[in-house]
Order: C-alpha cells, then structure tokens, then sequence
C-alpha cells in the first residue's frame, strides 16, 4: 500500500504535468533561454572541469541539449546518466560524435561504448526534477536514481526550476536530497 507522501508526490507529479502542458513552446524556450544564461553565468560552473548534466526530455525538463553543446565549447566534459538494473545509475561521458541511446520515457542516454566518469571526478551535477520547492528540495520522477547517486556526492548540486512550476513545499522523506543551489528565470535561491 502507497504511503501519503507518496500519494501526495504522486499527485503533485499529475499536477506539474499539467500545468507545462499549458505553457506554449515559445514560453518553454524563453524560459530554457533564461535558465541556461543563469546557470552558464555562475562562477561554479566557469570553476568546474566536470558537469554531470542530464539530456532533458522536451515538455517535461528543461531542453538541455543546448546547454550541454555550449559547456563543451566551454571545454568542460560533460557526463550524462546511464541507468542500470537495480535501480542504480552511472555516468558516462557525452560524445557529439557518438549517437545517443533511446530507452524508455523519451530517455536518451550514452551508450557503453562512452567512457565513465567516476563520482569523485564530478566537480558539479545538474539535478533534474518534476519541480523544486523553495527549500532546495526536488520532486523527482519516481525511480530513486539520483536519490541514491547523489548519496555521498561531494560536488556542487545544481537545480533547474521554472517559476511556473516552483513550489513552496514538496513532499520529503528521509532519502530525498536536495540541491546546494536552485535556480529559476528570477530568482537563485542557495542552501
């Protein structure tokens, strides 16, 4: 049986979903513009060598393929998630020259053949999430993966979240993280 807290992420989910539905693909773009411009511009991401970013599904995330191609003529290498069974997730790094792998969700990820990027090497993550609260917390979208990739995780933790979707407060339980700094087209909020 579900507990509440997971009910209630569930609903808040339903709820986010819904309303990026209803912001029109200029309004995702304007907002993506802003979002990047923010997040290129901080001295933590000019600082770091390694960025551990994530390919953002469009209508769901913000659409950062444009992002990742600019950290690299930034001459940072960038590392992407790769899920594994059990649950577990690893990071690989991204190759232009290399296709990315389709999998499930409108997921793209590298393949095997992409070297790995060991955590300790990560100088910062780019979490992704539903949404974020005010408090730095994130409503991920249900697998656990970052949860249990971000355990331990000594870098710099960065959130992404448009202002249409901010939320005071999201449902936590004890293994949710959150991120050291959350950024939205207005606002950057530090924790």
């Amino acid at each position: 049986m579900a507990s509440t807290i997971e009910l209630e992420k569930k609903e808040l989910r339903r709820r986010v979903r819904e309303q990026l539905s209803l912001l029109s693909p200029e309004a995702l773009r304007r907002s993506d513009d802003a979002l990047f411009s923010r997040f290129l511009a901080l001295p933590q991401v000019e600082a770091a060598r390694t960025v551990f970013a994530f390919w953002g599904i469009s209508g769901k995330e913000p659409e950062t393929a444009r992002l990742i191609r600019n950290l690299i003529v930034r001459g940072k290498a960038v590392g992407l998630p790769r899920m594994l069974p059990g649950r577990r997730m690893e990071v690989r790094r991204y190759d232009p020259d290399k296709p990315l792998v389709p999998v499930s969700f409108g997921i793209f990820e590298p393949g095997e053949n992409c070297p790995l990027m060991e955590r300790e090497r990560v100088d910062l993550a780019l979490v992704p999430a539903v949404c974020y609260d005010r408090r730095g917390y994130r409503l991920g979208f249900g697998g656990g993966y970052y949860d249990r990739w971000l355990e331990g995780f000594s870098g710099m933790k960065i959130g992404l979240c448009r202002e249409a979707v901010l939320q005071d407060r999201v449902p936590v339980e004890a293994h949710d993280s959150r991120v050291d700094l959350l950024l939205t087209e207005e606002e950057s909020l530090s924790f």
